[in-house]
Formats: C-alpha cells, sequence, structure tokens
C-alpha cells in the first residue's frame, strides 16, 4: 500500500509527521516544484518523500489536505481515480451551503474525484494538536471517520490504527459524518473536540 499527502501546509506537515514516527513512507506534494519544499520534507524524515503531484497522485491513499477551493486543480491530475481512496481533509467553512448544493461538502469533494473512494478523516483537529501525535497520557488522541463506503472506512480505520490513533467511525457522510463537516459559517458539532481514547 501506498501513501500520498497532497497540500503541504500545517495539515500536511502534521500528517507527515503522524507517517514519520512510524517509518512509513509517504509521498509529499503540491502544485509547486518538489524542490521548493525539499528541505521541509527531509527535516521531517527519511520517509517523507516530496513529489511532483503527477507522481503522488499514484499512490493508492492519498490524504487531500489543501484549501477546500483548491480540490479541484488536484481532481484534474488524472482523469479516473478508480482504485485510489481519498482522505478529505479539507474543511468549507465559509463556503455558503447553496455553492454545495446543500450536501456535505464531502459529497461534493467526491464528484470531482470520478470513480474514487472517499472518507472524511483527519479534520476535525487543528494542525497543531494534530501534530502533537497520537500518544496522549497513555491513551489515544481520537480521529472521526466518515464514508458512505463501509470499506474505505474500514481501510483508513486500520491505517489511523497504524499511526498509533485511536479511530472512530460516524457512519454516511450526510449522516453522522456532518457532526465533522463545516456548513457555511457553522462548523460540526465534533469539530475542535480533541478526545482521547483509553484502551481497558
Amino acid at each position: 500500500m501506498s501513501y500520498a499527502i497532497i497540500g503541504f501546509g500545517k495539515i500536511g506537515h502534521a500528517l507527515a509527521r503522524a507517517f514519520a514516527r512510524k517509518g512509513l513512507e509517504v509521498s509529499v506534494a503540491t502544485t509547486r516544484d518538489p524542490e521548493s519544499f525539499a528541505a521541509d520534507a527531509a527535516a521531517i524524515g527519511p520517509t517523507v518523500m516530496p513529489k511532483t503531484l503527477t507522481d503522488a497522485v499514484k499512490a493508492d491513499i492519498i490524504f487531500l489536505a489543501v484549501r477546500f477551493e483548491a480540490h479541484s486543480d488536484v481532481a484534474k491530475a488524472l482523469p479516473n481515480w478508480k482504485g485510489k481512496t481519498i482522505v478529505d481533509v479539507t474543511n468549507a467553512y465559509g463556503v455558503p451551503p447553496g455553492h454545495l448544493g446543500g450536501q456535505p461538502s464531502s459529497k461534493f469533494i467526491a464528484q470531482a474525484f470520478t470513480g474514487a473512494r472517499l472518507v472524511k478523516g483527519f479534520n476535525h483537529l487543528i494542525a497543531a494538536i494534530l501534530d502533537r501525535g497520537p500518544a496522549v497520557q497513555g491513551g489515544r488522541r481520537v480521529v472521526f471517520l466518515a464514508s458512505d463506503d463501509d470499506d474505505a472506512a474500514a481501510e483508513i480505520g486500520g491505517l489511523a490504527e497504524d499511526l498509533g490513533f485511536a479511530p472512530i467511525k460516524l457512519g454516511r457522510l450526510s449522516e453522522g459524518g456532518l457532526l465533522v463537516h463545516a456548513r457555511g459559517n457553522s462548523w460540526g458539532q465534533l469539530v475542535f473536540k480533541d478526545l482521547v481514547k483509553f484502551d481497558g
């Protein structure tokens, strides 16, 4: 299984560090030349590989960590995303619900990534919290996952476990998934909630 993070801002850095802690190889890419962020990637660890967008989207699992408005630019990198799993880490705060056809932002994004399986996840924590890592005083930091594809949710749940987090599945995007979606100028009730699971 191969992994990529598209977008290398604060959230992208935090995700890359999560992979680096476990020694898992992950590609990182933006629309810029990879040489422009190669030093940042190297500073995180040797398993973080700067790539072009064209090369990064060859990965099996792709974390979409760009501004919401930029998702369509990423989607153009491939004519068909069949066989890929997209983890939507974006937040559409400030985007009027009417612009999304009244649907959750992840459903809107899924339409751009033709053929892909999409999971909403890793988006409810601010970068500074996510960057602290999954271990908290003997417990594991929670990440919420929502998807209309149960197999994709299970796949990303397994990856979250491998990274040391405690995944909690919220169900479908338009059901429990609304708890981690921004809608217009409001946030879902679970956004910004930093929860820790203790395995008893």
